[in-house]
This record gives C-alpha cells, structure tokens and sequence, in this order.
C-alpha cells in the first residue's frame, strides 16, 4: 500500500523480460535505499514492484508480464520514474490509498503553468474513467492528485499541480502525448462493487438497492439528503 507521495526520482533500465533495475537520482538516493529490504515493494511509476536485490544506489526489481502489458513500464527504458517506498505501520497517510496496480494507461493532453500552479489534462481509458469524478483522487505515475474538473464520462480530466509536486516528480519531462499510469481510487471500486453486486445471498441486506437504483430521490427517502 502506497500513499501516492512521491520520495524521490530515478532512471529506470531494462535488464530482461522480467527484471528492472533503478537508479535513484542523487538527491533521492537518501529517500529510498538505506531503509530498503529484500523483499520490500516500491511504487515505481505508480507500479508496485518487488525488490530483489539492492544497489548502493538503487534497486534491481521483478517485473511480471500482467505488469509489463497493463503499464507504462515495457516502454520504459531509460525513462525517469517515480519512486515510493512501501507505507509503513503508524505513517501520515498524506495523499490516499494507491495500491500500485495500475487501471489503465492515460496521455497528457496538454501542460499550463499558471501564476500558481501546473494545470495538466489528461485522457483516461474506461477501465480507468468509471472512477473519475470532480474533486476525487487519481493516481499519476504513482502521484496523488485531486481532479479539479472531468467530463461527465471521466474520460477527459484536469488536474492542478503546485510547482514543488511538478519539479520533483517526472511530471515535469511529460510532453503531450506522453503516456501515463493511472489508478482510480480503490474506495469508489469498493463502493461500485458492493452497489453492482449487493450484499452476499442470506444476509439481512440482500435487497440491497443496484447502482442503478441509487437516484437522489432514493437518498433523500433514506435520509442521505
């Protein structure tokens, strides 16, 4: 489980079909290696990824092909990543929960610097879009951002970006047209689910109401509004 608060930067190589290894960037070498460990999962672009060996400067990391054909990662090569070590037992949950299984792979659309920010857009694919909603949680590469506006599909969305987030994460080498991993918020998958699918047979909840069913006049019977 990750917060979506990046650590710090590295250059990601290809070593094989199911390898990678990454190299911190020096100012992000202090951030993620010393408290590494064999074993240890690190969001690499938004990617949860496995340790299997550590370098003075980095880490070498276990790739599986679902990995490699549902993200950004098989086009990776020498690309400058994101990096988030695993959340840890009593830590500030800063951001939000990020798994690092990604949804689907987005593009940015187009980059904006403003007097106080970066507004960025991007396109999402529907596996991704069903959870995009204004002022929701996404994760890009691995980076917990707020959605300021979306279209009704989710298809299409902006976020805005303060300028420390922009300059120390890879949002800043993003160009239109790059792709990106995206992550939609595990809550609203948990909420679709149990809506779609209503509580399990037997329980004293079974009629649970279908996502369909869920109107604003249903919620306002039911004393939500």
């Amino acid at each position: 489980m990750f917060t979506g608060l990046i650590q710090g930067i590295g250059t990601l190589q290809l070593l094989a079909l199911d390898r990678v290894q990454v190299t911190c960037h020096p100012s992000s070498v202090h951030s993620i290696v010393p408290g590494l460990a064999l074993g240890d999962s690190v969001a690499v672009d938004g990617v949860c990824l496995t340790v299997v060996e550590i370098l003075p400067q980095g880490f070498v990391a276990v790739i599986s092909p679902e990995t490699r054909d549902r993200s950004t990662l098989r086009h990776a090569n020498h690309a400058i990543v994101n990096l988030e070590t695993s959340l840890r037992v009593g830590s500030k949950l800063g951001g939000h929960f990020v798994t690092g299984h990604v949804d689907g792979i987005g593009q940015l659309e187009s980059a904006v610097e403003t007097a106080t920010s970066w507004e960025l857009s991007f396109t999402a694919p529907a596996p991704v879009a069903r959870y995009i909603l204004s002022k929701g949680s996404i994760a890009v590469n691995g980076i917990s951002l707020t959605v300021a506006q979306c279209n009704p599909a989710g298809t299409h969305f902006t976020v805005a970006v303060i300028p420390h987030s922009y300059q120390e994460t890879n949002l800043q080498y993003l160009q239109p047209g790059s792709p990106v991993n995206l992550e939609g918020d595990i809550l609203g998958k948990y909420v679709e689910k149990f809506l779609r699918h209503g509580i399990t047979e037997g329980s004293d909840r079974a009629n649970f109401p279908a996502i369909d069913q869920l109107t604003p006049t249903f919620l306002a019977e039911h004393g939500y509004l």
